[in-house]
């Protein structure tokens, strides 16, 4: 014999004896011919063949293996040789489907067709028995995972013989009367190399007169197709549908068009029996699902959203509300449910991020001032300014920023590193800063400010402010050391991070009554997490009120009309005759205070987790307490990024 190959391969003894022993295992083998593989394949495994009829269990032996063994000086040979034949796939294929056409399987039939009525008969008859064991199988037989299954086997006999029925009334018409078949799915070519896929017959089960979740799109042949399933729905929870599948009969009736299958599925009770037939989508591609949460920084009415295939889904939801997205397969629709304490709401559909910032970024033709359009009715495009981004004009490019959804994570009950009242002046944040720290000075702290200006007399360095270099601070704010900083009177102000974490490290809350501006640091980092409470301005009558508590009890002298009062206290004879002229003006200043007030709200209102309206003092400061108590009690939605 030749070996072909790049290397010549050296014939092994074992190789060598199988080969000269080849002509006898083919007598061997005529010996053995007449075995039939039943037989064959129970002697692979040890096991003595059954006999059909006395006579032939002498004829026959009772193990080829084992006669085998009993013939006379037998070889390994022969041996290896039939344990590799019987090895063989090929020969075990062969096998079983001998098998299987021995032994074909049985179809159950149903005994009982309405088995859940026989089940509630036994149930009553062993309610007045006191008997423990017939308490514990009444306590089986009204079992939810026992009723479910014997309800299905309802819903399978029922489906059963109404297809049976159907075939024998339509056996029983003339040839020529008889219903052609319908395809099963037109859309299906021909060249198709994907595996075919069975028409699968699908039960489902509902609550009376509850959606299923589902929306259907006919295609250009009428083809009734699965577009979305809904997370958290019926039809989703039960997880037998697939989107992109059709529709073919509803309980037995075929259904043509969405309104017979509206009709089909509300005339169902609670059982429904769905006949599908395999869609193919146009990629190839299986939706994506990822579950995440993300916090509304918008209103949402789906009844006034004229892009929404079907309104009736639509989830509404409001500022702040937290939603569960179960699925972004579409790029234009999500679909979502609300955190409603610590339960789920129903199922709906939102926008996705991409289209709601299309959106909010679509400008009417009626308000595009960027494109002109000439005499001869060409559109002309005016070219665009480029400019480039600096970190000292980050507000006006931070204005621009448009935040729709923020993805957030639940976290256990902890304490925020920081606390941020922020709001417009003069309504009570540093009065309200100052009776917090007073209240509990182990819990709560605040920071020194840093100044270029000279310290006046007896003031001293660290107590109100911390006195430094001008060269120095334009230094740091150049190195983003500081987390606010502005120009006063010639003198630079400003809050420095370190003296935040220094305090933070201290084990205290960082009390901070900083600008708006100061939030999007403290809101992006990790190692500040606050807690950003908004004192709005009250109406005009509390606002005046507020005022003229401050100026009487000497708790703040900071008031809108401050500076205007100590310019003409200070700066003419005149004084006291020009000073009741300052009322004038108190009017606007409360005006422009409330208006303020709203412009910031709305400008920051999504760094903001708490608002307060200032309308009584004592009140405020209880609902602050009340808010960072609950912090330490409550689980807590934060940002992602605080997190990964």
């Amino acid at each position: 014999m030749v070996f072909l190959g790049r290397k010549e391969k050296r014939v092994g003894e074992r190789d060598r004896r199988l080969l000269q022993s080849m002509d006898a295992v083919q007598q061997d083998v005529n010996k053995v011919a007449h075995y039939d593989n039943a037989a064959f394949m129970r002697s692979r495994d040890g096991i003595a063949p059954a006999a059909q009829q006395e006579e032939e269990e002498d004829a026959q032996p009772e193990d080829s293996r084992t006669q085998l063994d009993r013939s006379p000086e037998p070889q390994d040979t022969d041996l290896l040789f039939l344990d590799a034949f019987i090895g063989d796939p090929l020969v075990r294929s062969l096998v079983q489907v001998q098998e299987r056409l021995e032994h074909p399987p049985v179809h159950a039939t149903p005994v009982c067709s309405s088995i859940v009525e026989t089940v509630q008969q036994i149930s009553r008859a062993l309610e007045p028995s006191r008997n423990p064991e017939s308490r514990e199988l009444l306590l089986l037989l009204r079992g939810k995972q026992l009723r479910t299954l014997l309800e299905t086997h309802d819903a399978v006999v029922a489906a059963r013989l109404a297809n049976g029925e159907r075939e024998l009334e339509e056996s029983q018409k003339p040839e020529n009367e008889r219903q052609k078949p319908r395809p099963l799915l037109r859309t299906m070519p021909s060249n198709d190399d994907r595996p075919a896929e069975a028409v699968r017959i699908v039960g489902l089960r509902r609550k009376p007169d509850e959606p299923l979740g589902l929306t259907i799109q006919v295609d250009e042949n009428g083809n009734l197709i699965i577009a979305r399933i809904l997370g958290g729905s019926t039809a989703a929870s039960q997880g037998l549908l697939r989107p992109g599948e059709v529709i073919l009969e509803v309980n037995g009736k075929q259904v043509r068009n969405p309104d017979e299958l509206q009709i089909a599925i509300s005339d169902a009770k609670e059982n429904l029996t769905l006949k599908l037939a395999p869609g193919i989508s146009a990629d190839g591609s299986k939706p994506i699902k990822s579950t995440c949460y993300m916090r509304a920084l918008f209103d949402y009415e789906p009844t006034e959203d004229s892009l929404l295939p079907c309104r009736e889904i639509g989830l509404p939801f409001q500022k702040g509300d937290i939603l569960q997205i179960v699925d972004q397969a579409d790029p234009n629709w999500w679909q979502a449910r609300r955190i409603e304490g610590n339960s789920l709401g129903p199922p709906g559909l939102v926008p996705s991020l991409e289209l709601e910032e299309r959106r909010k970024a679509f400008v009417p033709p009626e308000a595009d001032f960027v494109h002109k359009i000439s005499i001869c009715g060409t559109r002309i495009s005016k070219k665009k300014k480029r400019k480039m981004y600096q970190s000292k004009s980050n507000g006006e490019f931070d204005g621009a920023e448009l935040l729709l959804y923020e993805e957030v994570a639940r976290m256990p009950p902890f304490r925020r590193k920081t606390l941020a009242l922020v709001g417009p002046r003069g309504v009570g944040r540093r009065t309200l800063k100052n009776r917090l720290i007073n209240s509990d000075p182990e819990k709560f702290g605040t920071i020194v400010p840093f100044t270029s200006r000279p310290p006046r007399v007896l003031e001293e360095n660290g107590k109100s402010y911390w006195f430094t270099e001008r060269d120095s601070m334009e230094t740091d704010i150049r190195e983003h050391r500081y987390l606010e900083h502005g120009e006063h009177g010639g003198h630079l102000y400003g809050t420095k991070l370190d003296s935040v974490r220094e305090l933070i490290r201290a084990g205290k809350m960082c009390v901070l009554d900083c600008s708006p501006a100061a939030l999007k640091i403290l809101h992006n980092s990790t190692e500040f997490m606050p807690y950003v409470i908004f004192i709005a301005a009250p109406g005009m009558e509390q606002l005046k009120s507020l005022y003229d508590l401050g100026r009487s009890t000497g708790a703040s002298n900071r008031n809108l009309t401050f500076d205007r009062q100590s310019s003409i206290r200070y700066s003419s004879r005149r004084a006291r005759t020009l000073e009741s002229l300052a009322s004038l003006y108190e009017e606007d200043d409360l005006k422009s205070t409330v208006e303020e007030s709203a412009a910031l709200q709305r400008a920051y209102e999504k760094y903001i987790d708490l608002v307060i309206v200032n309308e009584d003092f004592d009140h405020t400061f209880r609902q602050v307490v009340a808010a960072l108590d609950a912090l330490a009690s409550e689980d807590q939605w934060v940002p992602v990024n605080w997190i990964y």
